[in-house]
């Protein structure tokens, strides 16, 4: 089976629900990332003024923001006139597994500042 049709209703509900996790999980990891971001940013400053080398750059990655892509998909389902949508194998790993190429990635980073 390379296509299935899902109601659109249930596909917009899926995706909401998979954009809001995400967004959860991004939200926590930043506070996380802000938090650490400080903690480097207050060493450096005590340790400038203590008359140490001045080190010039943190070195934490900032955590990833991939709502912008559940939001094209949540979008185009509400513009779609159709009330049945048929997916690719691909895109329904995506919107419905939440199975995004870029997730393992994301979880990672989140994990970092983040106990999610």
């Amino acid at each position: 089976m390379d296509k299935v049709k899902i109601k659109k209703s249930e596909l917009l509900e899926i995706v909401t629900k998979n954009r809001a996790e995400h967004r959860s999980i991004f939200e926590k990891a930043l506070e996380g990332y802000k938090a650490q971001v400080i903690a480097e940013l207050e060493v450096m400053l005590a340790e400038a003024r203590s008359g140490k080398r001045i080190r010039r750059h943190v070195q934490l990655e900032e955590p990833m923001d991939q709502t912008k892509e559940y939001d094209r998909v949540v979008r185009m389902l509400e513009l779609s006139q159709d009330d049945i949508i048929e997916l690719t194998l691909p895109e329904f790993s995506q919107y419905v597994m939440d199975d995004w190429r870029w997730k393992d990635q994301f979880l990672a980073s989140a994990s970092t500042y983040s106990v999610r």
